[in-house]
């Protein structure tokens, strides 16, 4: 495809006070503020950005690496069968496997999708 994807950038959703001297000991993640005075609840501006939906990517963005094919996570034998069936519906397809595939389970995986001119990721 050959066709490099921008997808838009977001500004970090951090716990509010993230980075102030007195919450060294505050993970940086994200958590959804409840407080009734919580100003980030409240969507104060100075308070830091919260997730919404106009953070979302176009369709035809989503799901798809920088290089522009599509990401497949794939947990077992039958599920790559399924990708290799279809793999003419699919412009390109890039093959990421499961983090928790043993290693002997990811290797035959690995020769399946190769040896059928599929391209994996990891």
């Amino acid at each position: 495809m050959n066709v490099m994807i921008k997808k838009k950038t977001h500004p970090k959703f951090n716990v509010p006070n993230y980075g102030a001297k007195g919450r060294s000991r505050v993970k940086e993640r994200w958590r959804k503020q409840r407080g009734i005075d919580s100003k980030k609840a409240m969507k104060k501006k100075e308070a830091g950005a919260s997730p919404s939906i106009g953070y979302k990517n176009a369709a035809d963005v989503r799901f798809r690496r920088p290089d522009g094919s599509v990401e497949m996570l794939i947990h077992n034998e039958k599920e790559l069968r399924d990708v290799i069936a279809n793999k003419g519906e699919k412009a390109e397809v890039t093959i990421v496997f499961a983090h928790d595939l043993s290693s002997r389970k990811a290797t035959l995986l690995h020769k399946i999708a190769e040896s059928n001119g599929l391209r994996t990721a990891n």
